[in-house]
């Protein structure tokens, strides 16, 4: 064999046997990439609602509050049990709730109601590394009267009072008979500051921009005894605000957490009477009849939530107690006010014109309405002439003011 076919024939068993060889073989798959072990696990919260977390009102502006802070902090999930009341859960305590929560990794827990007070510290007590927020109350107000000094605990309450005068002179400058109901709760500190809020605002507007005599106003609140319809339990609040309507109440005011006097306003309205309403809690509450919705003062709990909870995730949490102001140079800004105001379309231009005049007297001081002289309904001195009340003086109001109708207390 020639040189050349020796050489050919080389070739031919050496790509032969690659061949063989790479056929053979066997191809280690490419790995798939590691997961991400720097990813932090979820920060969980849980937010223990007294009622129905979609009621338009004052439990839906809680989970409102919950979105926001998930907005601006993205490793936050929130864990919601909501009808944590007696009638939805009959033999059900806030506190039980809370240990579920923190059984599922809750390391902050939001109890959204003055009812939930005792569970809040109960639970604050029972698990020390775990945040509580109380939404309302005053156990971490060191100048209160109910003082706990409780390290995980801290109180969040709008300082809404200035929302509902805002509220009051609203209905004061759309009424045309002079009549203004209120649709109340359940009565405690909170509501009569709130309903002897209203009955300032509305008196102050009346007099000074409808140039009436405050004599001629009624002002008249009825409670139903709880945050929303019980039946069987509260008064029907459909009925409340329908015995408004039908006696010459031509504005209603709701101050529960559930539209029922929006519903009904727009049947009134429909069978042909002049009312309107103004509602509460909610910042979307006159969607449900705007056509006859004067405004909302609402809720802004977002930034008072996420100033807590970013403490607790840093671990530089301390008790506190927090009566979240409003941003007067923007009342609806989510990022600094603790509370918002909605012009309704039944605010007239005429109307809001004087609104905004009261609007921006109370944001710079020169309206003052808790100033004496006041006197409570029974007629005794609250604040005598120029006295101007304290924070506790607000907040612990004892009853409703002279000159505003229904009952100051809880009958017995």
């Amino acid at each position: 064999m020639s040189w050349t076919n020796r050489k050919f024939t080389s070739f031919i068993v050496w790509a032969t046997a690659s061949a063989l060889l790479s056929a053979c073989a066997v191809v280690t798959p490419t790995p798939a990439p590691a997961p991400d072990q720097s990813a932090p696990a979820p920060f969980r919260v849980g937010m223990v609602i007294v009622g129905p977390m979609n009621d338009r009102g004052w439990n839906e502006a809680h989970v409102d509050g919950a979105k926001y802070v998930m907005e601006k902090l993205p490793n936050v999930e929130f864990d919601f049990v909501d009808k944590v009341n007696p009638a939805d859960r009959p033999n059900v305590k806030g506190s039980q709730v809370a240990d579920d929560l923190i059984a599922k990794g809750a390391r902050v827990v939001i109890f959204n109601s003055d009812d939930f007070k005792d569970d809040a510290l109960e639970t604050a007590k029972k698990h020390p590394d775990v945040v509580v927020i109380h939404a309302s109350g005053d156990y971490a107000w060191k100048e209160g009267k109910n003082y706990k000094a409780q390290p995980n605990f801290s109180n969040l309450m709008s300082k809404m009072e200035p929302g509902w005068m805002i509220a009051g002179c609203s209905a004061a400058l759309a009424t045309e008979t002079g009549k203004i109901g209120t649709v109340g709760p359940l009565i405690n500190e909170e509501t009569r500051r709130y309903a002897a809020s209203g009955y300032l605002g509305a008196r102050y507007c009346w007099e000074n921009y409808r140039k009436r005599d405050p004599k001629e106003l009624q002002y008249k609140i009825t409670w139903i005894g709880f945050w929303f319809n019980i039946p069987g339990v509260t008064l029907d609040p459909s009925k409340v605000a329908d015995d408004f309507y039908n006696s010459g109440f031509d504005v209603v005011m709701s101050a529960i957490d559930t539209p029922e006097v929006a519903v009904q306003g727009r049947k009134a309205a429909e069978a042909g009477k002049r009312v309107r309403y103004h509602h509460y809690g909610y910042r979307g509450g006159c969607e449900t009849a705007p056509d006859i919705c004067l405004g909302v003062h609402h809720y802004n709990w977002g930034p008072g939530y996420l100033k807590l909870i970013k403490q607790a995730m840093e671990g530089t949490h301390q008790s506190q107690w927090i009566w979240a102001e409003a941003d007067w140079s923007n009342l609806n800004n989510r990022d600094t006010s603790g509370f918002g105001y909605v012009k309704g379309k039944a605010l007239t231009p005429e109307n809001e014109k004087f609104l905004d005049e009261f609007i921006k007297g109370l944001g710079n001081g020169s309206i003052v309405l808790w100033k004496g002289p006041l006197n409570y309904q029974d007629g005794t001195p609250f604040l005598k002439e120029g006295e101007v009340a304290t924070d506790q003086q607000i907040w612990y109001m004892p009853q409703l003011l002279e000159g505003m109708e229904g009952q100051s207390v809880p009958s017995q």
